[in-house]
């Protein structure tokens, strides 16, 4: 059964609408400015007024009034908002930075997006789809209404970072933990809490940790097995062998490495899996740290921060021992047909890190900020 939030509907008074924003002041036509139009729209005909329904007062970052510093507002709007309605649609990083720092509160959220534009690492929860035409913004608006009024009287479904980093349970997963009861202060005691959220974004940066010193001893046998090939083949040129016993030398090479070629990319692929699916968890976790004095961030936060830190700095170690692999991937493939399946499996390996270390170096790049770049 769906772990429930209550909330009273005298307490349900304020709605943060966080989506996707557009600039209001490009040129006519511009993709900004029909971003812009679109979303204000979504707002103006959708959200606000399913919202209005139940006496809610709806608002958007640029609707806030008070003079300040803008990412801080929007930071307390997320965290402090009674409600929150999330636009989705196309996976705008900020949208899902900030959509990660809400779900690790627990306070209802309503997910919306536009239909076909939908990120698929947070396929599992529930959406309110819409199309563009005025009939489906209406049913759109009244799938809004029915959500709030089901939340209203039965409670919201409880979102937290667990079930963002994880997705749901799978088929092979552990079994449905009891009914939660209810501990008299409207929480349940089953609920996970904060501490128990960081220690599942915890838990997976171990596991990449474990991932990388994986990568990193496969590439020095891959490298230690190259070396050998390479002696070998200088021995059998300067002994002026036949082409065919050099080409027998280069197949047998092709078959030592092909295992662990796979074993790089298979590792790889779990780096990068464990980086899109920690993604908004860890976002989000770096949100609340930086609202957070640093005097009040406890050893946990700093470890954390130095946790990223250094990950970083092993995976960027990593990257660049596979980048000269990947460098000479398509000579190993002019080399000899007997090469095609290693060299595939290289550059597969090396567009996996590439893609997935590049977002962690934002992690990183925000950790030394916070830490006041004395881990540099």
């Amino acid at each position: 059964m769906s772990q429930l939030l209550r909330q009273e509907s005298d307490q349900l008074r304020s709605c943060f609408v966080i989506g996707p924003i557009g600039d209001p002041h490009a040129a006519h036509g511009s993709p900004e400015r029909e971003a812009y139009e679109h979303h204000l729209g979504i707002f103006e005909q959708v959200i606000a007024p399913a919202c209005e329904k139940y006496g809610i007062t709806a608002v958007r970052a640029d609707g806030i009034a008070n003079a300040g510093d803008i990412n801080e507002q929007i930071c307390r709007h997320v965290v402090e908002s009674e409600l929150v309605v999330a636009d989705v649609s196309g996976g705008n990083s900020n949208v899902m930075y900030e959509l990660g720092l809400r779900h690790i509160t627990g306070k209802p959220t309503i997910h919306i997006g536009e239909a076909g534009q939908l990120p698929f690492d947070i396929a599992s929860i529930r959406t309110i789809r819409y199309q563009r035409a005025r009939s489906h913004l209406a049913g759109a608006r009244k799938e809004i209404e029915s959500a709030l009024e089901a939340g209203l009287r039965d409670g919201f479904e409880l979102l937290t970072p667990a079930r963002v980093l994880r997705g749901l349970q799978t088929s092979d997963g552990p079994a449905p933990a009891p009914e939660a009861s209810n501990d008299g202060n409207g929480e349940e005691e089953d609920t996970p809490g904060l501490l128990d959220d960081f220690a599942v974004i915890d838990d997976g940066l171990d596991e990449m940790a474990a991932d990388m010193e994986a990568i990193t001893k496969t590439i020095e046998t891959i490298g230690v097995l190259t070396e050998q090939c390479g002696t070998e083949m200088l021995d059998l040129t300067q002994a002026n062998v036949p082409m065919s016993a050099r080409l027998a030398a280069i197949a047998r090479y092709s078959e030592t490495i092909s295992a662990p070629t796979g074993e790089l990319n298979a590792f790889a692929a779990a780096f990068a899996e464990r980086m899109m699916t920690l993604d908004s968890g860890v976002r989000a976790a770096l949100g609340l740290i930086e609202m957070t004095p640093p005097e009040n961030r406890g050893e946990g936060g700093e470890e954390f921060l130095e946790q990223l830190i250094s990950l970083d700095e092993a995976a960027q170690d990593g990257l660049a021992q596979i980048s000269s692999f990947g460098a000479s991937a398509g000579a190993m493939v002019r080399l000899s047909r007997h090469l095609r399946k290693p060299a595939k499996e290289i550059s597969a390996a090396v567009k996996q890190l590439t893609s997935a270390i590049t977002r962690m170096g934002e992690w990183a790049a925000k950790a030394r900020a916070l830490a006041g770049g004395d881990a540099a």
